[in-house]
């Protein structure tokens, strides 16, 4: 893979790509907040900890009311951090007057465009949100610098087309194997994916249809049907590396590799008081050539990384609903990244999927099989 440059950052081509808006749309900014009535006369800018909430400001919010593209509105409005990747959002906003709003009745449905620059992703509730009240957006968690310069710059086309020729090459697949190295052992973890159409996060969110696009873009996935084996997870909050053991599509136990027991403890025992937390809802193979962001958001669309997920799946087009999980702030969407500056424990993993009677090697040691770059050179030449 050759190293790829990038034009600058534009807003307003961004928002061409990925929209194609007609003109006239209104369109409006959301980010979170610790204490969201300080968006009165902006008062978070004065705290530096609210890096993303700036460029949100900076980057697209004063953007928006210079006017581009035809569009109308532009406003903010600040909700309470979540505290959880995909929580749902409470309703409670306010504005920059400082005047509190319901983001139902003043915000999803009044505007045409919503996107969402926050801590936390609000891709699974925003979406269902847009089904119910009709408009496009798109979600922008994690916005950084780097971000900015590559994931976001990039030609939105390519990225759809890209991802279109990967996931043709990997539908219908029947079972997924994912091996694991850590240490002298190998873990395997198998997914069930039940000859399911692949599906993929391309960037584009064109036409009249209600859709949220998630930005950075660049992934094919499927939602499993089942799950059995055990794979590593690495805890982002001290580094604990621990064994997960999976039946049945959920995870039922935890064991310790290395690190803080008691990590391992508090996380075995929100599985056991509450099991939805730990289902399998997500395979994830990225499909772009970017830089290491530090922000999970672009960093799992790199070609040869790959992800699983835990808990909630209905934006995915999965069953698991935030109304299954026995409390409602564990009915989170999280992540979990495999990719050399994230998990160097695993010194070596494979993707393998079965289709047919046929394997298909698509991954090997974070990087694209011989398999899937002919699929994104045949896409590319033509």
């Amino acid at each position: 893979m050759t190293e790829r440059t990038f034009p600058p950052f534009d807003l307003a081509r961004l928002l061409t790509t990925v929209f194609a808006p007609e003109g006239g749309e209104r369109v409006a900014v959301l980010i979170d907040l610790d204490d969201p009535k300080d968006m009165q006369d902006y008062r978070f800018l004065r705290n530096p900890a609210y890096t993303i909430q700036r460029h949100a400001y900076e980057v697209v919010h004063q953007r928006l009311k210079a006017g581009i593209l035809n569009l109308t509105g532009g406003e903010m409005f600040a909700y309470q951090i979540t505290g959880g990747s995909n929580l749902d959002l409470p309703d409670l906003a306010y504005d920059a007057a400082g005047r509190a709003i319901s983001l139902e009745r003043d915000v999803y449905s009044k505007y045409d465009l919503i996107l969402a620059i926050t801590t936390y992703s609000a891709t699974a509730p925003l979406t269902a949100f847009a089904k119910q009240f009709g408009f496009r957006g798109a979600t922008m968690h994690g916005m950084n610098d780097i971000i900015l310069r590559t994931g976001l710059a990039v030609d939105y086309n390519e990225v759809s087309r890209d991802a279109e020729a990967l996931r043709a090459g990997m539908t219908g697949a029947d079972w997924a194997d994912l091996d694991f190295g850590v240490g002298d052992k190998t873990y395997t973890l198998r997914l069930q994916l039940g000859k399911q159409a692949a599906q993929k996060s391309h960037g584009l969110c064109r036409g009249k249809e209600p859709d949220v696009a998630n930005l950075p873009a660049g992934e094919v996935y499927w939602v499993p049907t089942g799950a059995d084996g055990q794979f590593p997870l690495k805890y982002e909050e001290d580094g604990t590396l621990a064994l997960m053991t999976v039946q049945g599509g959920r995870i039922i136990n935890a064991e310790l590799l290395k690190g803080s027991e008691e990590t391992v403890r508090r996380h075995l025992a929100k599985i056991k008081s509450d099991p939805a937390t730990g289902e399998i809802g997500e395979l994830g193979l990225g499909t772009q050539v970017l830089p290491v962001s530090g922000r999970d958001i672009q960093d799992e669309k790199v070609l040869g990384t790959f992800h699983i997920a835990t808990g909630r799946s209905d934006h995915l087009g999965g069953s698991l609903t935030p109304d299954k999980f026995s409390d409602a702030s564990h009915a989170t969407h999280d992540d979990i990244l495999f990719a050399p500056h994230k998990t160097p424990e695993v010194t070596h993993c494979e993707i393998r999927l079965h289709r047919n009677g046929e394997t298909i090697v698509v991954a090997k040691d974070y990087k694209p099989s011989a398999y899937s770059l002919a699929l994104l050179d045949a896409v590319q030449r033509s």
